[in-house]
């Protein structure tokens, strides 16, 4: 009888994964699943403020792409908030469900979703350590075309506290 030692798996031993996984593609089954009213919120149909930007901004450039409100979470944001993601690969947008509030202006969510799909449209640059830039000289040009965008920013300054705990 032999007795072997058994080596325990350390962490830095594991393959890691990506951060974000893009979705499966969508099989028959899945299709029956999806809920027309993702993106109707209590106070905001996100569909319609998509709809109205794209014909507006972006000449209905993005007719494959999905908005919907994002899940709720447990707890309330503490330090910073996310109002808005895009994943180009799935082609969703999803926004945060705290901007489905009466106290939130229409144009204030229109500016969020707007920025959302600013990213779509202008292509991420790297530095020469070769990370990822989003927010750059071309982004903010073509954010800045946005009609109400000096007032969203400063609403979103004076109210970000709501947001947070």
């Amino acid at each position: 009888m032999s007795t072997r030692k058994r080596t325990a798996v350390r962490p830095k031993d594991r393959v890691k994964t990506p951060k974000r996984k893009a979705c499966a593609p969508r099989f028959p089954m899945q299709r029956q699943f999806e809920f027309e009213d993702e993106a109707q919120g209590r106070v905001f149909n996100l569909r319609v403020i998509f709809r109205n930007l794209n014909a507006e901004y972006f000449g209905n450039r993005f007719p494959r792409y999905r908005i919907v409100w994002a899940r709720k979470q447990k707890g309330r944001p503490k330090n910073q908030i996310v109002f808005g993601t895009i994943h180009e690969e799935d082609r969703i947008i999803r926004i945060h469900p705290l901007l489905d509030r009466r106290l939130v202006p229409t144009w204030f969510l229109e500016y969020v979703v707007y920025h959302e799909m600013c990213h779509a449209v202008v292509r991420d640059k790297f530095d020469s350590a070769g990370r990822r830039i989003v927010h750059h000289e071309k982004f903010f040009a073509r954010e800045r075309r946005f009609h109400w965008f000096r007032r969203a920013k400063t609403w979103e300054q004076e109210n970000l506290a709501r947001f947070l705990q």
